[in-house]
């Protein structure tokens, strides 16, 4: 009897199931290991770009002095999720290497720091990506690896009927819950990817929405400068 109660165990029906199930139990779970390290880390690297993003921005509206920005931004751009820095850099610096080209156009000029800013975000919208794939990946194929070993279980399992003259709830049951264990391990690997990529995707959007409105935002000051044609401007970025 002791010995029916651990077969029916989760751990005994999982060392019970066959080799086919067992392997997809272990993918299973190695999916799930990896999906919550994405979700560890990507909530890590999210928050940190969403506080550095207010900081900077911060301080880049209450700065009158670009070009001392500049070397903060310099500084501070060493951070992967400095994504607002980094932006701020390749714009201010296009702008100040360009205006040392004598007879340069200022429209030509706001075309190329325009370019320079868009180039900035889309690297910037791609680092906000990194781990979404894998989750989409892991949330979408789970439960259908899960599913795989149900059925492979279950098939074993009436299978394994054909030898027996007298069929009766014990004989059945631990191989239908062996494999529905597989399904569950699919679930548990699949059900928090999804979420955490919903919530990434969203998180992410909201962040390259503000990073292409800093870049207008940097145009407009940028703009007055430039049609301007102030010299220190150049002489500041050097």
């Amino acid at each position: 009897m002791q010995h029916a109660v651990e077969q029916m165990s989760i751990w005994g029906l999982v060392s019970e199931a066959s080799v086919v199930v067992q392997a997809v139990m272990a993918i299973l779970v190695l999916a799930s290991v990896a999906s919550w390290y994405l979700i560890i880390q990507r909530s890590v690297v999210l928050r940190r770009s969403e506080r550095l993003l207010r900081e900077f921005l911060r301080q880049f509206r209450q700065s009158g002095d670009l070009a001392q920005l500049q070397r903060d931004a310099e500084r501070q751009a060493q951070s992967p999720e400095a994504a607002l820095q980094r932006i701020f850099r390749e714009g201010f610096q296009v702008f100040g290497q360009l205006q040392r080209q004598p007879g340069l156009a200022p429209q030509t000029l706001g075309e190329a720091v325009d370019r320079s800013l868009y180039v900035a975000v889309a690297e910037q919208e791609e680092r906000l990506e990194t781990g979404l794939q894998a989750l989409a990946t892991i949330g979408s194929v789970s439960p259908y690896i899960g599913l795989f070993g149900t059925v492979w279980g279950i098939m074993n399992a009436f299978l394994g009927l054909a030898q027996v003259q007298q069929v009766t709830l014990a004989t059945v049951a631990p191989g239908i819950a062996e494999a529905l264990i597989a399904t569950a391990i699919g679930l548990f690997a699949a059900i928090p990817a999804v979420i955490a990529y919903n919530r990434f995707a969203a998180r992410g959007q909201a962040l390259a929405g503000r990073y292409y409105a800093f870049a207008n935002e940097l145009q407009a000051r940028l703009l007055p400068r430039l049609h301007a044609g102030a010299p220190n401007i150049a002489v500041a970025a050097a």
